[in-house]
């Protein structure tokens, strides 16, 4: 199974950092307000950064990693 980390835009501009193993799945579950709460108040929301991961503890891993960086630093990873 691959997993993946992933950054929502949200329609205020705010990052929002998860993890998932079906992006499309996870992004449309945002968007109909079934997914994290802090989503379901930033609607809509689109997925703009993807990263592949080998399992589901490096997805973690990486998850907290990204949701330690700054603002400025999610955009520069964004824009690679």
């Amino acid at each position: 199974m691959t997993f993946f980390c992933y950054i929502l835009e949200c329609a205020d501009g705010t990052f929002y950092t998860g993890w998932t193993t079906d992006p499309a799945r996870r992004e449309k579950q945002h968007n109909a307000g079934t997914g994290a709460r802090y989503t379901r108040a930033h609607r809509p929301v689109k997925m703009v950064y993807i990263e592949e991961q080998p399992d589901k503890i490096t997805a973690l891993k990486r998850e907290l990693a990204i949701k330690h960086l700054s603002r400025e630093q999610k955009k520069k990873l964004i824009q690679k």
